[in-house]
């Protein structure tokens, strides 16, 4: 079969980088993509093999090298890339038979159901899995994670956090309650809003309670329903994202832990990373993007790896600091968390007054601490007996903020990286709370 002019032309120059520098990972990795687009998928996975020797934890490579390994027909070699790349990326990945290889004495006749037989494929597109060579994003299959739903709880169940509150209120509660009032401050429903602070103070909370404050659809993405193994093929799950959310606008489409989608394209070694927040772009303001109704939120609890594009106008152009809750808000939690179980005057005032900077995760640790320890005691007496102070106050001996940490890695970032004052909300509270 004749290769293309221009393949055969970037598979020239791919190798030229390589004799250049063999020891090149990114080179490696340059000319695997070139010889696998060039229908060689056996000289692909010799160079992805060659990329993982010299680095073996290499996303971008183990993905290569799996793609490859499948098209040759090596399922039990692809199974094992593709554990790998689960087991270091986090990411369940489910690719039929190359997942889970038979022995080879019980192979079935055919190993290609979740990829269809390349020997039935046309020449064009022969070798390449059916998930990389489809014609088009808007026949993608709906899938069932990106459904829209309508939560029960609204910003009312949110103890605490005013401040919080009332930037959705402008940003996004108050034109939608009254159109008019939006459009004689032209403010339209669109654009986002970028959630930080600390792990556990309620950032997903807040986010399911927006749109359930107003009766919208919500969306929640995380990292699996985007990444996926194939090339390309992370970009059209964030297309069918987003596609999804228009069609079911008014909706509020979270992102959670936007900095491992959206991270600093300067600090990725490959260009799959790069493409991925290149589409979020496209898709939050590109030129055919029409996300009127669609009020994107983030959360990160790690502002300073975020892409600075997406940061600008018309992007997560508003941001947040979500902190941990004040005494107030610490002690509906704790009463939350102690609901339905047996207390004897428990002074959730004083336990408040003692678990500054707790986050919404400590307390409810916490809580949970006391009542193994009322539990223990229980056992040991040979008859129940109630939760009381005593046992929040042993508890408070074994349970520590975790926020103290962030606030440590973060101050950094408030002292010498603040610029466009992107951290002056964090400066503020640093400085009330003597951590400078």
């Amino acid at each position: 079969m004749a290769i293309d002019p221009e393949r055969e032309r970037r598979v020239r120059e791919a190798r030229v980088q390589v004799q250049l520098a063999p020891d090149d990972v990114a080179a490696r990795l340059e000319l695997g993509a070139a010889l696998f687009d060039a229908h060689d998928p056996a000289g692909a996975l010799e160079q992805f093999g060659a990329a993982l020797s010299r680095d073996p934890a290499n996303i971008a490579a183990l993905q290569g090298a799996a793609q490859s390994a499948v098209a040759v027909g090596d399922v039990a070699r692809a199974g094992g890339y593709l554990r790998l790349l689960a087991a270091l990326s986090g990411v369940q990945i489910d690719a039929g038979p190359a997942s889970n290889p038979a022995p080879p004495d019980e192979a079935p006749e055919s190993d290609w159901p979740a990829f269809g037989d390349p020997r039935d494929a046309s020449p064009d597109v022969r070798r390449e899995p059916a998930a990389v060579r489809a014609e088009g994003w808007d026949d993608a299959p709906d899938d069932e994670t990106w459904r829209a739903e309508r939560p029960t709880i609204t910003l009312a169940d949110v103890a605490g956090m005013e401040a919080v509150k009332r930037r959705l209120n402008i940003a996004f509660l108050a034109p939608l309650r009254d159109p008019s009032l939006g459009k004689v401050f032209g403010k339209s429903l669109r654009g986002g809003l970028l959630l930080f602070g600390p792990p556990g103070c309620g950032k997903t909370f807040v986010a399911r309670a927006t749109a359930g404050e107003i009766g919208a659809r919500f969306i929640s993405v995380g990292l699996a329903d985007v990444l996926d193994m194939w090339l390309g093929q992370s970009e059209r799950n964030l297309h069918q994202i987003f596609r999804t959310a228009r069609e079911n606008a008014p909706v509020v489409l979270f992102f959670d832990e936007i900095d491992a989608l959206g991270r600093k394209r300067s600090q990725m070694t490959h260009g799959a990373g790069r493409n991925v927040v290149n589409q979020l772009l496209a898709e939050l303001d590109g030129v055919e993007a029409n996300n009127d109704g669609v009020f994107v939120l983030a959360a990160t609890n790690h502002p300073w790896d975020v892409d600075t594009a997406l940061l600008r106008p018309g992007r997560f152009d508003r941001t947040v600091l979500v902190l941990p809750p004040d005494k107030q808000a610490r002690e509906a939690i704790v009463r939350h968390h102690l609901r339905g179980r047996p207390t004897n005057r428990v002074d959730v005032g004083q336990i408040a007054a003692r678990t500054e900077h707790f986050s919404g995760a400590d307390l409810s640790h916490l809580c949970e601490s006391a009542t193994e320890l009322a539990l223990e005691d229980s056992i040991a007496r040979g008859a129940p007996r109630p939760i009381a102070s005593a046992d929040f106050q042993q508890a408070l001996r074994d349970v520590r903020p975790s926020t103290r940490s962030w606030f440590e890695a973060a101050r950094n970032y408030a002292v010498f990286a603040n610029e466009s004052g992107f951290y002056d909300d964090l400066l503020a509270y640093l400085k009330a709370n003597r951590m400078l």
